[in-house]
C-alpha cells in the first residue's frame, strides 16, 4: 500500500522530512478496524512529532491521526461496524498513523462519519472535536444546561482549529458568554462565524478587554495556545474558584502558585489519554458519534478551510509547514491519493 512516513526527523522544507514509501497491508487484530482511508488533516501534534531531533528511525515511522474512510476489514470482536461502514476517527499515537491507504485502529475510538460531509470534511472533525468536548465537558464540567448561570469563556487561539470546535460547542450547547481571542481581520470574522459573542486581540494585554465584558471574570478558560505567554494575565482575568483548561506544552514553567488566592483549578487535556491508557476508549466513539449527530442535525459545522490536494510526500510538507506558521485558520485537509 502507498504512505507517507519519515526515516529522520527534519525540518518541513527538507524533501526527506517526508517521503512517499510502500508498506505491506496491515492486519487487524480481533478489536481492531482496517479502514482504507479517503481523507485526513494536519494537527499541530503531527508537526510536533516530526519537529528536528536527534533521533533516526530503522523503519518507516507514518505520522497522522485524524482521518475518515471506509471499513475495509473488521477484527473478530468487533461487534458494531462491518465492511462499507463510513468512520471518522483521531486514531492513537501509540500505534502507526492514518498517512496511508490502509489503516488499523482501535474499533472502540471510531465514529460514524456525519452522513452530510464528505470525507474531506468530516476529516477535519475527529482531534479537535473529542478535545474541545473533553475539554469543555469532562475536564472543565461545563454544564450543558441552556438555564445554566451566564457564565463566560474565554478562549485563546479562537481560529485554530480546537478553539473553532470550542466555541461552535459552546454556543449551541452551553449558556456560556464566549469570548474568543483573534488578532488579524480574517481571523476575528473566522471566530464570529464559529459563534463567539466577543473576540479580543491577544497581542494586547488580554485582562483589561475581557475584564471589560465579563466584569467580574470569567468561570472558564481554554489556553490553546502560548500558554506560558498569557498565563499571568489570564489568572487576572479569571472569577474566583475558575476553571483553566490546558492542551499546549510551555516552553517555561508556569507560576501556578498564583492561582491560590483565587482557588483556581487547573486542567490538563490530551485527546490520546483513553487510548493511551485504555481508559473507557469507547467514550470517545460515544463522543464522535454525538458530534455526528449535531453535524448532521445543522448544529455544528466542518472546520474544513483548504483541501490540500492528494495524500503525498510533497503535500503533507506542505501543510505541515502551513500548520507550523500558526496563522492557520480552520484546518488543513489532504484527500485521495493519486
Amino acid at each position: 500500500m502507498r504512505a507517507v512516513a519519515l526515516y529522520k526527523y527534519l525540518p518541513s522544507d527538507h524533501p526527506e522530512a517526508l517521503v512517499d514509501v510502500a508498506l505491506p497491508t496491515p492486519t487487524p487484530g480481533p478489536g481492531d478496524l482496517l479502514v482504507r482511508v479517503h481523507a485526513v488533516s494536519v494537527n499541530p501534534v503531527d508537526t510536533k512529532v516530526r519537529a528536528p531531533k536527534a533521533k533516526v528511525e530503522t523503519e518507516p515511522r507514518v505520522l497522522g491521526w485524524d482521518a475518515a474512510g471506509v471499513v475495509e476489514a473488521v477484527g473478530a470482536d468487533v461487534k458494531r461496524f462491518r465492511p462499507g461502514d463510513e468512520v471518522y476517527y483521531a486514531g492513537s499515537i501509540a500505534r502507526p498513523g492514518t498517512n496511508s491507504e490502509l489503516h488499523v485502529v482501535d474499533a472502540r475510538i471510531v465514529g460514524r462519519k456525519p452522513r452530510s460531509l464528505s470525507f474531506a470534511q468530516a476529516a477535519a472533525l475527529p482531534l479537535t472535536s473529542i478535545t474541545a468536548w473533553e475539554l469543555l465537558f469532562e475536564r472543565l464540567g461545563v454544564s450543558r444546561d441552556k438555564g445554566a448561570p451566564k457564565d463566560a469563556l474565554l478562549i485563546v487561539g479562537g481560529a485554530g482549529g480546537v478553539g473553532s470546535l470550542a466555541t461552535q460547542l459552546a454556543r449551541q450547547l452551553t449558556n456560556l458568554t464566549v469570548i474568543a481571542t483573534a488578532s488579524r481581520p480574517e481571523t476575528v470574522a473566522w471566530c464570529t462565524g464559529q459563534g463567539a459573542h466577543h473576540v479580543v486581540d491577544h497581542r494586547q494585554p488580554l485582562a483589561k478587554q475581557v475584564l471589560a465584558l465579563a466584569p467580574e471574570g470569567v468561570r472558564y478558560v481554554l489556553a490553546l495556545t502560548a500558554t506560558e505567554q498569557h498565563f499571568a494575565q489570564l489568572v487576572e482575568a479569571m472569577a474566583p474558584f475558575g476553571q483553566l483548561g490546558i492542551i499546549d506544552d510551555p516552553q517555561s514553567p508556569l507560576d501556578v502558585s498564583a492561582m491560590k488566592r483565587k482557588s483556581l483549578a487547573l486542567h490538563w487535556e490530551l485527546m490520546f489519554t483513553r487510548a493511551l491508557f485504555n481508559a473507557d476508549p469507547l467514550a470517545q466513539q460515544r463522543l464522535l458519534d454525538s458530534v455526528a449527530d449535531l453535524v448532521d442535525a445543522g448544529t455544528l459545522k466542518t472546520t474544513m478551510v483548504q483541501d490540500f490536494g492528494p495524500i503525498t510526500a510533497a503535500n503533507l510538507r506542505r501543510a505541515h509547514a502551513a500548520v507550523e506558521t500558526g496563522r492557520t485558520v480552520g484546518k488543513i485537509v489532504l484527500s485521495g491519493f493519486p
